[in-house]
């Protein structure tokens, strides 16, 4: 086997830095969402790539901050001329990554981040093998069934079908490169592995580098 030779020109002393991109993703209700926005609040250097969906919006949530709302016609469009690196339809609704969102965030200089669901996920991965995936873990099954209850926005029949898809997802699990446990009462702490995981990110002797 031919051993790889360091460049006679390149400065050990002087390491690059590339940009690193996170996926964040998990089953629905384990707090994708809430991990991200704890992350806004404490300042975390980051580039956050907002989701496309032709879901109607939340109480509260932000067109282009939570959310890019598109109505059906429109993200179907945006499919057609190929305008998303990744689409899928979950739990009946569509939802997607603009490629032109990734393109401006990558080029921003800071890490960046995406909050996906398993199958996006898994999808960008295969795209962007160099991309960082973190798969966001609830205490337990009955932790998250909670969480999912506390929405009241599911029937208890469409909820019991959730929790079925959830088992699945789990499965999942040794496809992703991290694992962090979002424990309902310490947000804090999953952030703090989330940036643990990106600092030793930039400590690898092989960076990862993104090219889209």
């Amino acid at each position: 086997m031919a051993k790889h030779k360091s460049s006679p020109n390149r400065n050990p002393y002087e390491r690059e830095t590339p940009t690193l991109l996170m996926i964040i993703s998990g089953p629905s209700g384990v707090g994708k969402d809430t991990l991200v926005q704890r992350m806004k609040e404490q300042g975390c250097p980051f580039s956050f790539v907002v989701t496309a969906t032709d879901r109607p919006p939340r109480p509260g949530e932000v067109h282009g901050q939570d959310y890019f709302f598109y109505s059906t016609a429109e993200f179907e469009r945006m499919i057609a001329e190929g305008e998303m690196l990744e689409h899928a339809e979950v739990y009946g609704q569509h939802k997607g990554i603009p490629r032109v969102h990734v393109r401006q965030a990558l080029e921003s200089g800071q890490d960046v981040m995406m909050r996906l669901d398993v199958q996006g996920a898994r999808t960008v991965k295969s795209l962007l093998p160099m991309a960082v995936t973190v798969f966001l873990l609830p205490e337990s099954e009955e932790e998250l069934l909670s969480r999912l209850r506390e929405r009241r926005t599911e029937s208890e029949e469409a909820l019991q079908r959730r929790l079925a898809m959830v088992r699945e997802e789990l499965e999942r699990i040794p496809e992703f490169d991290y694992v962090v446990v979002n424990r309902h009462s310490s947000v804090d702490k999953a952030v703090e592995d989330v940036m643990s995981i990106l600092r030793a990110e930039h400590c690898r002797a092989a960076p990862r580098r993104i090219c889209l």
